[in-house]
C-alpha cells in the first residue's frame, strides 16, 4: 500500500507538472519552481518572458521599418508628381499610389514608336529621373508593358505578347546600362492586349492602351 501510495504520488504530480507547463501562468510556474527547490535564474521561466519580449520588440521594430517604407513612397509619389508639373508630362505620364505601391503610366509616344521596342530619345530624360531615384532605394520594380488589340507580326515580334515583354525589357535595360543598378531589382512583364485600360473602339482608345507602366513596389505588400 505505501508503495502504490507513493506511484500514486507521483504520477499525480507529475501531471500537476504537466498541467502547469501547459497553461504557462507566470505566477502559477513560479509558485512550481519554487516548490521544486529551483531558483528562478536556474528555471525556464526567466527564458520564456525574455523570448516573449524579445519577439514582441523585434515585431515592433518591423512594423516600425515597414511603416518607414510606406512613408518614403508618398515621398517619391510627391517627387515625381512635381517633376510631371513641373515639364508639362501630365497629359503622357500619370503617378498615383495604390495596394502595388507608386504606379508610373507612360503612354506609348513617350518611349516608343508604334510597333517598335527602342526608346526613343525624348524619353530619356524621364527614364533618367527615374533611374537617379532608384539608385537611392532598394523597393523592386516591375516594369510592365501592354499594348492595343491590333495584331502585329514582324520578324522581331510575331505577335503582340513579344512587343509588350520587349519594351518592358528595354526600359529595364536602360536603367541597367546607364546607372549603378542590379538586375534583381526588376521584373519585366508583357501583358500584350490582355488588361486593356478602355475599349479599344477608337484610335485615341487604342492609344491610351499601348503603355508602359513602372510600379515601385510597397515593402508592406511583398
Amino acid at each position: 500500500m505505501v508503495t502504490f501510495a507513493d506511484l500514486v504520488t507521483l504520477i499525480l504530480v507529475f501531471f500537476i507538472l504537466l498541467f502547469s507547463m501547459s497553461n504557462i501562468d507566470n505566477i502559477k510556474f513560479k509558485q512550481l519552481v519554487n516548490s521544486l527547490g529551483l531558483s528562478e535564474s536556474n528555471g525556464a521561466d526567466a527564458s520564456i518572458i525574455e523570448f516573449e519580449s524579445s519577439s514582441q520588440s523585434q515585431e515592433g521594430n518591423n512594423k516600425k521599418v515597414l511603416s518607414n517604407k510606406s512613408e518614403e513612397l508618398d515621398r517619391i509619389l510627391l517627387q515625381v508628381q512635381q517633376y510631371l508639373e513641373e515639364n508639362n508630362l501630365q497629359e503622357v505620364i500619370t503617378a498615383n499610389r495604390d495596394e502595388r505601391g507608386v504606379v508610373l503610366v507612360l503612354q506609348e509616344q513617350v518611349l516608343f514608336e508604334t510597333g517598335e521596342a527602342e526608346i526613343l530619345k525624348k524619353g530619356y530624360p524621364f527614364l533618367n529621373k527615374l533611374g537617379a531615384l532608384f539608385t537611392t532605394i532598394p523597393n523592386q520594380v516591375k516594369i510592365e508593358g501592354y499594348t492595343d488589340n491590333r495584331p502585329i507580326k514582324t520578324y522581331r515580334y510575331p505577335s503582340n505578347w513579344e512587343l509588350s515583354t520587349a519594351r518592358a525589357s528595354s526600359v529595364i535595360r536602360y536603367f541597367i546600362a546607364h546607372y549603378d543598378l542590379k538586375s534583381e531589382q526588376f521584373i519585366a512583364i508583357g501583358y500584350g492586349e490582355a488588361k486593356p485600360v478602355v475599349e479599344n473602339t477608337s484610335e485615341a482608345n487604342m492609344q491610351k492602351n499601348r503603355r508602359v507602366e513602372i510600379i515601385i513596389s510597397d515593402p508592406t505588400n511583398e
